[in-house]
């Protein structure tokens, strides 16, 4: 995906939401609002799509690493059981083969690693524009009632360029508006900085965890552990 899309949907993600609320407000108009809605549905569409694609890419990869991983365990017992034969040569070609084999599986397993750690992070990215979406939606409804409020009270809108200003106009009822719109303001903001303090460990667990794991199937494969399971699992079908 191009740098400058999801720079793009990382514009939106942290525009000042007070600021654009600010700006509706200093205007008597939330075309600045709907502007921002427009922005946001479109490039959301776009990076659903994107991540649709990259997440598919994912799915490939995997399957790949997952049969060349497979084929290469299957060749290095075929390798054991050459050698043990005395048929050198045979094994010597077949080392070849499954050190190609396990160089390809490396190199899908990067690529597989590397487009899940993208997956996930247009996930959290779509994630996050789509609370600022819902948040800015909700609060254009409320900008429209305080403005209208405000024109009926005829507080001197000349004078208002702020919420802040605003929730100090001495009218209890436009002061309870204007509060309540900047603190939906600033609970969103904070729960955008949680999310994007938190996406980072998400991401290192769930890559390191999957290399974890990886490393502890070749242990037990190199152990024989596996082979002995199915072996044993073998048995117990055949007898029942």
């Amino acid at each position: 995906m191009a740098p400058s899309f999801l720079e793009k949907i990382n514009t939106l993600i942290g525009a000042n939401l007070h600021g654009i609320v600010d700006r509706a407000l200093e205007s008597r108009s939330v075309r600045v609002m709907d502007e921002y809605i427009r922005q946001a549905e479109r490039n959301l569409d776009a990076l659903e799509d994107s991540a649709a694609t990259v997440g598919g890419t994912v799915k490939t990869l995997k399957r790949k690493y997952d049969e060349l991983a497979a084929s290469a365990e299957a060749l290095d017992r075929d390798i054991d059981s050459l050698i043990l034969n005395g048929r050198e040569d045979l094994a010597s070609a077949a080392q070849a083969r499954l050190n190609t084999r396990q160089e390809l599986a490396a190199d899908y397993y990067e690529q597989w690693q590397e487009q899940e750690r993208q997956y996930n992070m247009m996930l959290d990215m779509r994630a996050k524009l789509v609370a600022r979406l819902t948040t800015i939606r909700q609060e254009r409804e409320r900008l429209i009632a305080l403005i209208e409020l405000t024109e009926a009270r005829k507080v001197a809108t000349r004078t208002i360029r702020s919420l802040d200003q605003l929730a100090h106009s001495g009218d209890t009822q436009i002061t309870d508006l204007a509060e309540r719109i900047r603190s939906n303001l600033d609970r969103e903001d904070a729960r955008l900085e949680m999310a994007t303090a938190n996406l980072g460990s998400r991401i290192d667990d769930a890559i390191g965890n999957a290399e974890v794991d990886r490393q502890l199937e070749e242990r037990r494969k190199r152990l024989g552990i596996q082979q002995d399971e199915d072996e044993a699992a073998g048995r117990m079908s055949a007898g029942g």
